[in-house]
């Protein structure tokens, strides 16, 4: 069959957005009609070369829709159902899953970047194969993806909403709850207000955090912020981010900080924001070359610790039911991510507003044409 798709054909150029084939799906798979599929700076990594991907790609890893066909044995969906997509396909049987710890599932790390589990494309034009972002491609009217990246969701929730749990929301919230695993009463710094730093905000409101500092530079981001639930804001452009938050803790520092940017210059900020015995959670990817400098005496004397966190080190099947569950409550703030929406013909300009900081978050809506 056709499908309308955004297409990255080369680093540092406008996405194209055209028809392209999409072969049926095959053992383990399911098609599914994508309604929703949200602006991720991951999506911007790949255009830029930041996160080197098979090009062309098919962009897109946060996506929700209807499931149009499943493929042979198939056995948890149906067609008809609603969905979501996590963008870690978790086979639940190598070592890593088993242990519990299915974010760092070897069948997602094994393998070609941009293939489907049997290691060939489901997209392709022309006889040129094309790959999929995340083994989903989300920015198409239609996708093929394994069943191991699908979860169901209820009728009552919104799909532009759900899309976003399958990254950004739950990479934010888990990074606190599963990597971090804060304490209630702690003090958090936040390195980063965008679409990650505000639901890292989120999961330490929802731990019980009693004091966190949202650190950025846009003004905008730095209010919004405190709407999902910051006791404070430093303005990074206005001086030592470190010193302000060091202020702000009587002179100690901070129990955790997370850096939701990627870059060394904020991932050595966030461990020098670190109090005796902190923890430093590093969730933004930075370039490949990206090093960091750090007193290695700081690590012994003090107990500092500096991590790293991939997809919040989420249980996909566990965690992104249960976000959406506190959604429901009005305790996990969805709708208030969602700033702008596009058609998928205005992606290029869904990237120039992300880059330009001018959204919380967008998410590409998809129409029944």
């Amino acid at each position: 069959m056709k499908t309308l798709a955004a297409v990255c054909y080369e680093r540092n150029a406008p996405v194209v957005v055209e028809e392209i084939d999409l072969d049926p799906p095959k053992q383990g798979e399911v098609l599914l009609r994508v309604k929703a599929s949200g602006v991720c700076h991951s999506d911007l990594s790949v255009v830029s070369g930041v996160i080197p991907h098979r090009l062309p790609e098919v962009l897109g890893h946060e996506g929700a829709g209807v499931i149009e066909e499943v493929g042979p044995g198939v056995t948890r969906f149906r067609e008809g159902d609603r969905v979501m997509l996590s963008f870690v396909s978790s086979c639940g049987t190598c070592e890593y899953c088993t242990r519990g710890r299915p974010a760092l599932c070897a069948t997602h790390f094994a393998g070609g970047r941009g293939f489907m589990l049997d290691d060939t494309t489901r997209f392709h034009k022309n006889g040129v194969r094309i790959h999929h972002m995340s083994r989903l491609g989300t920015m198409a009217e239609r996708c093929v993806v394994p069943e191991s990246s699908v979860v169901s969701i209820d009728d009552d929730i919104p799909l532009d909403k759900a899309a976003l749990v399958g990254c950004g929301v739950t990479t934010g919230v888990g990074a606190v709850v599963r990597t971090a695993e804060i304490e209630y009463g702690s003090s958090v710094a936040v390195i980063g207000a965008g679409g990650v730093g505000l639901n890292v905000i989120q999961g330490a409101r929802l731990c019980g955090a009693l004091k966190i500092i949202a650190v950025d530079r846009a003004p905008s981001k730095l209010e919004a912020a405190k709407s999902f639930g910051a006791t404070h804001a430093v303005n990074a452009s206005d001086g030592d981010a470190v010193d302000a938050v060091r202020a702000l803790t009587g002179g100690e520092g901070v129990d955790y900080s997370f850096e939701a940017i990627g870059l060394s210059a904020t991932i050595e900020q966030a461990f020098h924001m670190l109090r005796l015995g902190g923890t430093a959670v590093v969730i933004g990817i930075p370039r490949a070359d990206a090093m960091v400098s750090l007193p290695a005496t700081l690590f012994p004397f003090g107990e500092r610790r500096l991590i790293g966190s991939f997809f919040g080190s989420a249980q996909s099947r566990v965690d992104m039911p249960r976000i959406l569950h506190l959604y429901r409550e009005g305790r996990v703030m969805l709708d208030e991510l969602v700033t702008r929406t596009y058609r998928l013909e205005e992606v290029n300009q869904a990237f120039g507003d992300l880059e330009a900081g001018r959204n919380l978050r967008g998410v590409i809506v998809f129409d029944d044409r």
